[in-house]
This record gives structure tokens, C-alpha cells and sequence, in this order.
């Protein structure tokens, strides 16, 4: 058991799967989509990295399912609604999905984009998402890949908190999964405001929120055998 809000939790490691949510470069490097077109401070995105790094190295050694989610479109992007494409470049004032700028197309699957930043530590045993939604569990085999597995809790981490983490973290509840937040393994580009809001949200309906280190003492004084 482990505190958090709005009241401690107990887990099962054997059903649990680690998710990173969209850190790839193009929102966390300086040369990437967010930075180099929308002006973005991606600086507090690539500080919860070393918290990432911990919590995975720590499950996997508790045989966690480590799942890492990207944006990965269609270079036609053939398979993205209109309000999806419109969102993505501000009804066209900016490059958006697919689009080609500097460093390449923006967000699509087998790019540069698309790719996960050189410092998340990545494992070849790790598990590999492509999403073309907000939700990571929309027009993809994330759904799947969980109850495969036997999974039935999952821990969030990832950018942006308000964005795809936490419409990951809404419809992997609507499909049944146990949520659980690590607040400080998450960032956002948008106003301190805006994650109060999506913190009290979580709490209030959704599931709970934590810190990776409480999560972390967990796993420490976790009998191998009970894993």
C-alpha cells in the first residue's frame, strides 16, 4: 500500500502495466514540433524524464509490463477525422499531423517525431504504441495488448497531463482499468491552473493520484514471490 489521493492505495503488481505517454521528440526536443513551430517551453517536459527512468527500471524489475505510447499518424494521414487535423494546426495556422517542417513530418509513424527521446530508457522486452488520437486507446491495440495480459491497473505517466495523458487515463477507465496518476512523472506546456483542474478531476471520478517515490517504496518492500 502506498499514499495517495484522495486515499492510500494497494495495488497488484502482477496486474499493473507501467504506460509513458508521447515523450518523442517532437514535443520534447528543441528541434521538435512543439518547440520549433508552436513556441512551447518544452523544458518542464523533459524534467520528469529521471522519474520515468526510475519507476521503469523499478517495475521491470518487479515484471511489470512497461508500455510506451507515441503519436504515430499516417504520412496521409487518411485516417484522422477533420476536427483531429484541425486541432493539430490550429485550422491550418500552423503545421500540423503529417506536415513537413525542419526536423521532418510532424508525428508520423516511423520518424524522427514519432520517436521516443534518446533519454526515456526504452528495453527491448518494453511494449511499443502507436496512437492517432489523444486517447491511446482508440483506433489501436492498446485495449487488447492489457487484457492480454492480464492487466487491470494501470500507472500514468508522460506529457501533456491535460491532453493525452489524461484521455488516455479517462477512456482506459471507461474500458474498465483501475487508474493510477504519478503526479510527478507527468508535465504539461499549459498554466498551472489547468493541472489543478485535471488532478481534482482524477481524484473526484476517475481514480487516484501519487508520487513516484511512495509508488517506489512499494515496490522495494515488495516480497519477489508476491509479484
Amino acid at each position: 500500500m502506498f499514499d495517495a489521493k484522495p486515499k492510500p492505495v494497494e495495488i497488484d503488481l502482477a496486474r499493473t502495466a507501467l504506460i509513458i505517454i508521447d515523450m518523442q521528440n517532437d514535443f520534447l526536443d528543441d528541434n521538435g514540433w512543439f518547440a520549433s513551430t508552436r513556441g512551447a517551453n518544452v523544458a518542464p517536459l523533459s524534467s520528469i524524464i529521471k522519474k520515468i527512468n526510475a519507476l521503469s527500471g523499478a517495475l521491470r524489475g518487479a515484471g511489470v509490463p512497461v508500455i510506451h505510447i507515441n503519436w504515430a499518424v499516417r504520412r496521409d494521414g487518411a485516417n484522422l477525422p477533420a476536427n483531429v487535423l484541425d486541432k493539430g494546426s490550429d485550422c491550418g495556422a500552423h503545421p500540423g499531423y503529417g506536415d513537413l517542417i525542419d526536423s521532418g513530418r510532424v508525428l508520423v509513424a516511423g520518424e524522427w517525431g514519432a520517436q521516443s527521446v534518446h533519454a526515456v530508457d526504452k528495453r527491448p522486452g518494453d511494449i511499443d504504441v502507436a496512437k492517432h488520437r489523444l486517447t491511446g486507446f482508440r483506433d489501436n491495440e492498446l485495449d487488447q495488448i492489457l487484457r492480454r495480459l492480464g492487466v487491470t491497473t494501470l500507472l500514468f505517466t508522460g506529457v501533456n497531463l491535460d491532453r493525452c495523458v489524461f484521455a488516455t487515463l479517462a477512456d482506459g477507465c471507461f474500458n474498465g482499468f483501475d487508474a493510477v496518476l504519478v503526479e510527478d512523472a507527468t508535465a504539461t506546456v499549459s498554466p498551472p491552473h489547468v493541472t489543478d483542474a485535471i488532478l481534482f478531476l482524477i481524484r473526484t471520478l476517475y481514480g487516484f493520484t501519487a508520487q513516484s517515490e511512495d509508488i517506489l517504496a512499494q515496490i522495494s518492500n515488495t516480497n519477489p514471490k508476491e509479484t
